[in-house]
């Protein structure tokens, strides 16, 4: 018999009943560190009390109108995003998935709109996640994600993940519309894109007329140091999904775009019952407000150095269970020689939370306000679970 819940999520045996900051409660009283952050959604970790607060007078004014009425709590977070960014305008939604359902329609509908509706091919790169939907698992094109939901949606193609002169030769195709890319993979296992890399890109786009579309949804508001990963090698993107810490927490995702990208856009194009209602965008007013700080970012950086530099004897100490480090900011990763799955396993019996991801790596996405000592405790634990893993010599 089929459980209530549709069976597709492989949950762990634990139940979360509250949380403060980086730690969260089970049911049973013990206390978790997190280092999930909930899939690096909760930026500001549990129970923010400017979020909170946020959200709690906003619920108590008004909570829905929906898109056919000015929102102005949808307007001022807009004009953050625009103000902070390269974009000229916003369109929110409450995912990241819907992001990218929106931005292969803009690539297309810009092409369509300049006479060339055969321009409608989307490149996309191995390794790669941009969220569940249709449009979404197309783009990815990974087996896991789309057996057996065929047929795929057509328009796109798919080259290997650092090869620059498949790239090179593929933008000569006369149907290409846009490329598609994470500055930092994240589903894929933590692997940033080198800022060279984005430049040359950048460059192949411009000299082409392709639109570049960069997917920030797990590596953007603050995770890596700055707002949005790709400031780190000094390019833009025409166009930018966004989600997951955009709300703190709370279902919030959006669009970002320039005024020549998003042209075909018009009335009645596109639209969203909740994207953007009055609870989402107050949070995110609240979470831009805090997270688009240079002072902030810096300690950001800061933290990230001293994680990194903890994880890297981490691995040392523990050569038969970590390959490597890798990632930008506090999108960190473990490469582990052991199943990555068990790393997990080991953390819960430590009461410390880290998230498995491709290519046998263990993803570490604190709370970007995770505390010193947090850090500290952090990196305890995560020895003591790898030792639990390390081979007993005989």
């Amino acid at each position: 018999m089929i459980p209530a819940i549709l069976p597709t999520y492989n949950r762990a045996p634990l139940s979360f009943v509250s949380g403060e900051g980086s730690w969260l409660v089970e049911a049973d009283g013990r206390r978790f560190l997190d280092l999930g952050a909930g899939i690096a959604v909760n930026v500001l970790g549990h129970a923010h009390p400017g979020l909170t607060r946020a959200l709690t007078e906003q619920a108590q004014a008004l909570w829905h109108t929906s898109n056919l009425y000015q929102i102005p709590q949808q307007e001022a977070l807009a004009q953050k995003l625009v103000d902070a960014t390269f974009a000229d305008t916003v369109f929110f939604t409450n995912s990241g998935t819907e992001a990218c359902e929106l931005a292969v329609k803009m690539a297309r509908k810009y092409w369509t709109d300049k006479g060339q509706p055969d321009r409608h091919v989307v490149l996309a790169f191995t390794g790669s996640f941009h969220g569940r939907s249709s449009a979404g698992i197309a783009a990815a094109g990974s087996e896991k994600m789309t057996s057996g939901f065929g047929p795929l949606l057509p328009g796109f193609r798919h080259l290997p993940f650092g090869d620059h002169d498949a790239l090179t030769e593929a933008l000569k195709a006369p149907d290409i519309a846009a490329v598609i890319l994470e500055p930092v993979q994240g589903e894929g296992g933590i692997v940033p894109v080198p800022d060279q890399c984005l430049k040359g890109l950048r460059d192949a786009c411009d000299e082409t007329g392709a639109l570049l579309i960069f997917d920030e949804v797990q590596c953007g508001m603050g995770r890596t140091g700055k707002l949005f990963a790709h400031e780190w090698a000094g390019v833009t993107p025409d166009i930018m999904m966004v989600a997951k810490g955009i709300g703190g927490g709370f279902p919030l995702g959006a669009l970002l775009a320039t005024e020549d990208a998003a042209c075909g856009m018009t009335a009645g194009t596109h639209g969203s019952t909740y994207g953007g209602n009055p609870l989402a965008c107050a949070v995110g007013n609240a979470v831009m407000d805090n997270v688009a700080d240079e002072a902030f970012l810096a300690e950001v950086n800061r933290k990230a150095g001293r994680m990194r530099q903890g994880l890297e004897s981490l691995v040392a100490s523990h050569p038969d269970v970590f390959e490597a480090v890798r990632g930008s900011g506090l999108m960190l990763g473990l490469k582990c020689k052991v199943p990555n799955g068990d790393v997990v396993s080991a953390g819960f019996a430590q009461q410390v939370i880290v998230v498995p991801a491709a290519d046998n790596v263990v993803r570490l996405l604190p709370a970007l306000n995770i505390t010193d000592d947090d850090i500290t405790e952090a990196l305890d634990r995560l020895d003591k679970a790898a030792a639990v893993l390390a081979p007993v010599d005989a």
